[in-house]
């Protein structure tokens, strides 16, 4: 009986443990590759599908501006793919705002570098909202 009650125990302070810490993962909307779909893992792997193509972003570096604020930074690196064939890579640099528990609002550019037909250096945007579950 007692090592049952113990079990119990383990399994209940575990599962509390569990619920408290997030799961990395975040889903939202943005306006990237037109209208899209953003899904974010571990808070450093972004994929991004819309209207006009798709696009991978690593984000490779985070920090904050004051401590006071709820507003983060972000260096990234990524590649891109539009459904007419053109792609390339980009390196997107923005900020978070983290505008209450779970949801987080972001804006980048990220300067890229067409490969389609030769090499083509561009200026691109993305603001996109997000929640985490």
């Amino acid at each position: 009986m007692k090592n049952k009650f113990i079990l119990v125990l383990g399994l209940v302070s575990s599962t509390a443990m569990a619920a408290s810490e997030p799961t990395d993962l975040s889903v939202g909307m943005a306006v990237d590759q037109q209208l899209s779909v953003v899904v974010e893992l571990d808070n450093k792997y972004r994929g991004i599908i819309g209207n006009d193509g798709m696009a991978f972003d690593y984000i490779a570096k985070r920090g904050t501006f004051d401590q006071n604020m709820p507003v983060t930074w972000y260096v990234g690196v990524g590649g891109w793919y539009e459904w007419d064939d053109e792609f390339g890579v980009r390196v997107p640099l923005g900020v978070n705002w983290d505008l209450s528990r779970g949801w987080d609002l972001y804006g980048q550019i990220h300067p890229e570098l067409d490969l389609y037909k030769g090499a083509d250096l561009q200026l691109g945007g993305a603001v996109g909202i997000k929640y985490s579950f």
